[in-house]
């Protein structure tokens, strides 16, 4: 599936914006995946073309960043934070919370394909643990009053 013509001059611009076609390689994934959601196999060989990089090159990138998904992932991407400030404030029960709540496990997504549950290594938020990433927003503090809140928004779009 060749690109639209818009992708195309968007991935053109970072690419031309890049030091070298090679460095441009993570910003070309996420405006791809910004666009159609995931990265398929199709749309990385693209990838590789535009770049002029071989394919394996650009599906070793996708599939070592857990940022970029392979498969279809849902509207919405919640990251927990996982490492050792948030889990002695609780990561572990948000998190265990979290997956009652919207019926699945930790990397999976809804069947209504509105939320994909993520772990993350470190959110950088380490005074206001508990803390999760709702797309491109930090959620501090947590509590469940909060996580249900924002499990209702996300719902709701």
């Amino acid at each position: 599936m060749p690109f639209s013509e818009p992708l195309k001059k968007r991935l053109n611009t970072i690419i031309t914006k890049s030091e070298t076609k090679r460095s441009a390689l993570i910003p070309v994934l996420r405006e791809i995946q910004n666009e159609y959601g995931s990265l398929s196999s199709e749309s990385m060989e693209e990838a590789a073309k535009m770049l002029e990089i071989s394919p394996s090159s650009v599906q070793n990138v996708a599939t070592f960043y857990t940022m970029f998904f392979t498969e279809p992932a849902g509207k919405h991407i919640v990251w927990v934070c996982r490492t050792l400030s948030c889990a002695l404030r609780g990561a572990e029960h948000v998190e265990h919370y979290m997956c009652d709540k919207l019926g699945i496990k930790t990397g999976e997504t809804t069947p209504d394909g509105k939320i994909t549950l993520m772990e993350a290594e470190c959110l950088a938020s380490c005074g206001t643990a508990p803390v999760i990433l709702v797309d491109d927003t930090l959620e501090e503090n947590l509590t469940k009053e909060r996580v249900d809140k924002v499990i209702e928004e996300l719902s709701k779009d």
